[in-house]
């Protein structure tokens, strides 16, 4: 649902100044959530983080990406992903309004001690990146065991 904020005319209102006021206020309004950097729009894409007996997934949602326009490495227990791209209208286009496509943006996460650096490894698929955090062996869950009493 697209909101459009109105403001009162205090000009003899009509149909055709109505139409030209919403039409500009469209077009010359940037996305609500990305910030105007002079190169582009900055934004950070939505994170998910799920943990499972043996491991932490993020998912990260970043469509219009290739997997080589990600830079994911880790350093001190920080796991850090970036992007940087130069996105360019085609010949003879000019972009009047964009909400979508992440020309740059970096996402930091401190990992728990818990997390086996050298075992994590990264899927991108379906504009979603995966990163799949592996836990060490001492800190998985184990599954219940009975006990015999001797």
């Amino acid at each position: 649902m697209t909101v459009l904020s109105v403001k009162p005319v205090t000009r003899k209102r009509n149909q055709f100044n109505d139409f030209d006021r919403i039409f500009n206020e469209f077009f010359n309004t940037g996305y609500p959530t990305a910030q105007n950097n002079g190169n582009g729009y900055k934004a950070k894409p939505a994170v998910n983080v799920i943990e499972n007996g043996d491991a932490f997934r993020i998912e990260l949602a970043a469509p219009g990406l290739n997997k080589e326009d990600f830079n994911i490495n880790v350093d001190k227990n920080v796991l850090r992903i970036e992007v940087k791209k130069e996105f360019k209208a085609e010949e003879g286009e000019t972009y009047k309004r964009r909400e979508f496509g992440y020309f740059e943006f970096n996402r930091s996460f401190r990992l728990p001690e818990t997390i086996d650096s050298e075992r994590i490894d990264a899927n991108y698929k379906n504009g979603i990146l995966l990163v799949n955090l592996p836990k060490k062996e001492e800190a998985r869950v184990k599954p219940a065991r009975t006990i015999q009493i001797g």
